[in-house]
């Protein structure tokens, strides 16, 4: 948690090879899986985004999974 990764590493590991597509692609990915995991997607807690960057992965720290609680 805290590191900050960009979104052509995030691509880049995610699929094992660059990617020639838009990078924004990721941010709908990621969009998607704060849908799934955050209560809150205005306030996430587990995928952070760090403008400028990229994205970092948050402790939760004040953020419940979805279907706990």
């Amino acid at each position: 948690p805290g590191v900050p990764f960009t979104r052509e590493r995030l691509i880049s590991e995610a699929l094992g090879f660059d990617y020639a597509g838009y990078e924004r692609t990721i941010d709908v990915h990621i969009r998607n899986l704060r849908r799934k995991i955050e209560r809150d997607t205005q306030n996430p807690g587990y995928i952070q985004t760090v403008f400028g960057v990229g994205y970092r992965f948050g402790s939760g720290e004040g953020s419940e999974l979805i279907g706990e609680g």
